[in-house]
């Protein structure tokens, strides 16, 4: 009898963390489920959104080939955002030196491919273009390893790839410019490419998968920032009210494309890599302070000359989405202060 409870015990005990990791598969399998059907609908969105306003019309019929990859490129970025990245980090790192550094330009080069191909408007030197800015920032990391705290080979790499999305070096080799966030969405890949898969960046927080917390953090920095942002924007000049309501619709398209194409690729930059990495050099308050800064900065092409007005104040929300992201490190967060400023910005405060 004492045996048999014996046995009965410890069978318990094996069977209880195997029906907790059985849990844990069921519940991880369950929210890459969620992930796949929320990418599914956002897809559908973008698909909708370009019917409906003039990217079908501008690309003349050849419109699967570049949403291809649009879809692709998203495709990463919510994959990486959903925890997809892991998998691919334990393949590269047995992978050779030579593989990990030509990914991105051949990942860049099949993006490009799939817009230019279709529209005929295949160029030579783009392909080039595309396939070594990425693979040589890729070698600068491989081969020149930084250490665990900013180094030179950060500069280089984050000058460059802010340098690109700045003054367009791929954007003005895409063929039509309906396709204004092609470059961006690319550029956005390669650094998560650049700094999970390559650098492992720790703390970077680049995560999806939306919490309550997250949207109350990014809320809360947007409140605090906008009766700053909309008091000094109007006393500047930069910002003018208008009386209008836009249609449900029209402010939802509005909001799901500057969190997509605007607040997480920028959020990624300057939040968990930029201001990641000044961390590891600079007391929190200071790297902050500098990470807002630049960013403010990197606005001032905004008109024929320079726009400190705007520059002013793309500063001091970089402030507040920077305090967002820090306070659980979590791009989440800033992408959301980042959308509700964008979007209330450009529906009712935008100065044509």
């Amino acid at each position: 009898m004492h045996f048999r409870a014996a046995r009965l015990s410890i069978l318990r005990m094996h069977a209880g963390p195997q029906r907790a990791t059985e849990s844990a598969e069921r519940d991880v399998a369950s929210l890459w489920a969620l992930g796949v059907v929320i990418y599914g609908l956002l897809l559908w969105g973008l698909w909708y959104a370009a019917h409906s306003g003039d990217v079908a019309r501008s690309l003349h019929g050849h419109l699967i080939g570049p949403f291809f990859s649009f879809a692709v490129m998203l495709g990463v970025l919510w994959a990486f955002g959903w925890g997809g990245s892991e998998p691919l980090t334990r393949w590269m790192s047995n992978a050779a030196p030579l593989v990990r550094v030509l990914t991105p330009g051949v990942f860049s080069t099949g993006a490009y491919l799939l817009v230019a191909v279709p529209l005929g408007e295949l160029s030579g030197g783009s392909l080039l273009l595309y396939f070594i800015f990425p693979s040589v920032l890729a070698a600068v990391l491989e081969y020149l390893p930084p250490g665990a705290k900013l180094g030179w080979q950060d500069v280089v790499v984050l000058a460059a790839l802010g340098c690109a999305v700045e003054y367009g070096w791929l954007q003005r080799r895409v063929p039509l410019p309906g396709l204004g966030n092609f470059a961006k969405l690319l550029l956005a890949d390669v650094t998560l490419y650049l700094y999970i898969i390559q650098r492992r960046l720790p703390g970077m927080g680049f995560d999806l998968r939306l919490r309550l917390r997250d949207l109350l953090i990014g809320v809360r920095e947007w409140a605090l920032f906008a009766p700053i942002g909309i008091g000094l924007g109007l006393a500047l000049g930069f910002l003018r009210l208008h009386d209008r309501l836009p249609a449900a619709g029209t402010f939802a398209v509005i909001v799901l494309g500057t969190f997509i194409f605007v607040a997480v690729p920028e959020e990624l930059f300057f939040r968990s890599v930029l201001q990641n990495l000044l961390e590891t050099r600079l007391p929190r308050r200071p790297a902050l302070a500098l990470a807002s800064v630049i960013f403010g900065l990197s606005h001032y092409i905004h008109g024929a000359v320079f726009n400190w007005r705007y520059v002013i104040l793309a500063a001091i929300a970089g402030c507040f989405y920077g305090r967002a992201w820090r306070s659980d490190r979590r791009l989440a967060a800033s992408a959301v202060s980042h959308t509700l400023v964008d979007s209330v910005w450009v529906t009712w405060f935008l100065a044509h």
